[in-house]
């Protein structure tokens, strides 16, 4: 990871011009390469500053959730094993709110297309699900973009501390209702 790191720093310091669009780029090959939405967000703040670098890390976050969407619904199958999969993890009859998923991307544990998945589950189309990953991404690249020293200084202490205090929030932005189908209920005895 941190010859990745070194790498990609050498390569966009050089890049002059095209240095954002090779960072963009790196955002949407980072699923090829296993690497965390975090790492890189942390490596646009350390290249490109606060501002700068908060604003092409939610182009390219948003940009890879795009292409997942895109890359999910061209396989309709996948789709359906991966929300059975999440009906397992999750639960069946849990759905999470737009603002919980903003929430869960902060923690760095949590896989992001998982998350995508969830959120292509709530939203009604194309155009919602990009406005709403939009959203849901600008708080994941804004901390992490302009905290990530911060954050990278902090001992896992801190760091535990930090999830932990995630949790009520989550618990408090819940969806507060949950629709079981009478089939689902009362299952039919052949």
């Amino acid at each position: 990871m941190e010859l990745f790191g070194s790498y990609l720093m050498a390569v966009v310091e050089t890049g002059g011009i095209f240095a954002p669009l090779l960072f963009i780029s790196f955002h949407l090959l980072r699923p090829l390469f296993f690497l965390p939405v975090v790492f890189i967000c942390i490596s646009g703040g350390i290249l490109f500053g606060a501002v700068a670098g908060t604003v092409y890390s939610i182009i390219g976050i948003t940009l890879s959730s795009v292409g997942f969407y895109g890359l999910i619904r061209w396989m309709p199958k996948t789709f359906k094993k991966l929300v059975h999969l999440k009906g397992k993890l999750i639960g069946k009859h849990s759905e999470l709110t737009t603002s919980q998923i903003a929430i869960l991307r902060l923690v760095p544990f949590i896989h992001f297309h998982l998350l995508s998945l969830c959120l292509i589950e709530v939203t009604e189309g194309f155009k919602d699900y990009t406005r709403s990953s939009l959203l849901t991404n600008i708080p994941l690249a804004f901390i992490y973009t302009s905290i990530g020293k911060w954050i990278s200084n902090l001992s896992p202490f801190y760091i535990i501390v930090f999830l932990l205090s995630l949790l009520p929030l989550i618990y408090i932005l819940r969806r507060k209702e949950v629709i079981i189908k009478w089939n689902e209920f009362f299952p039919i005895r052949t």
